[in-house]
């Protein structure tokens, strides 16, 4: 067998994958001389790296010269393929994979020429330019279609002023297979409570609604919609776990729902979201 490209070792590893992973994304190809699988995956692993010259980096890691590494990096089984970007495995996949299907997985990764709109469209929302951002994604997307990451910039965007039926449009050309994506999950609660927050009463009127009965679940759940669109994350999150105190059934269960969406919106992970998912827990157990 011939060896993957660019043999690493656990001397250089951090320099050659993790660091290097900051400038541009790094394949690594965990292997052995006795894997058959292997045998077959590694010619198409180097091919498609090939292609995308400039833009990737293919390495291979030996698991019997490297042990110490496969058990760091918790492989059990080869050929396991990890691609790091930005010092960390953003995807990974198992056994010999059609062609297709891994150049798939990289797609969402490797930079292409209409990634520097995307760029220029956050230079332009820094200045305040959010017409300016918004047609240089819509010019990047129309030029390039089949750049999925342009999608949830754009329809954040849209989302940001209020667009929330355009940024349902422009989330229905992504891919069936991207709908449960973490991202595109969050862009679509934001959505769903943005449009609840846009037929809200005013935060004052509500306020004093919740003052003036505790138990009305409606006036808290309209509340929390603001204060997620607000980004007020921890105080929503008050409201919707004081509604689960009261009245789990509230429209099918739809507060406990909504403390989950708002850990996604909250990266899904940190001491605040520890703390709640604590108190969600010993509300509902």
């Amino acid at each position: 067998m011939s060896e993957p490209i660019g043999e690493v070792n656990e001397a250089d590893f951090s320099a050659r994958v993790i660091e290097r992973s900051r400038e541009l994304p790094v394949m690594v190809d965990f292997w052995a001389p006795w894997c058959a699988p292997c045998r077959m995956l590694t010619p198409i692993l180097a091919k498609i790296a090939g292609d995308y010259a400039g833009r990737l980096e293919l390495v291979g890691v030996n698991i019997d010269e490297n042990p110490d590494l496969a058990r760091t990096y918790r492989v059990q089984s080869i050929p396991l393929v990890q691609l790091y970007r930005d010092g960390a495995v953003v995807e990974e996949f198992l056994g010999a994979q059609p062609e297709g299907v891994i150049r798939a997985l990289l797609e969402r990764h490797i930079e292409r020429a209409s990634d520097r709109a995307r760029e220029a469209a956050r230079a332009a929302l820094a200045r305040g330019d959010a017409r300016q951002a918004e047609a240089l994604l819509r010019e990047a997307l129309a030029d390039d279609p089949d750049n999925e990451r342009l999608v949830p910039d754009l329809a954040g965007l849209l989302i940001e002023t209020g667009r929330y039926d355009e940024a349902d449009e422009v989330l229905a050309g992504l891919p069936a297979r991207r709908a449960l994506d973490e991202d595109i999950a969050a862009l679509r609660a934001r959505i769903t409570y943005g449009r609840l927050a846009a037929q809200a009463p005013p935060e004052e009127r509500l306020r004093r609604a919740i003052a003036a009965d505790p138990d009305d679940c409606e006036a808290r759940y309209r509340l929390a919609a603001r204060l997620i669109i607000e980004h007020s994350f921890e105080a929503a999150l008050e409201q919707l776990l004081e509604i689960v105190r009261r009245d789990r059934a509230y429209g099918d269960d739809a507060a406990r729902k909504a403390v989950l969406e708002v850990f996604a919106l909250m990266g899904g992970e940190g001491p605040v979201v520890k703390r709640y998912r604590t108190l969600l827990s010993s509300l509902l157990y």
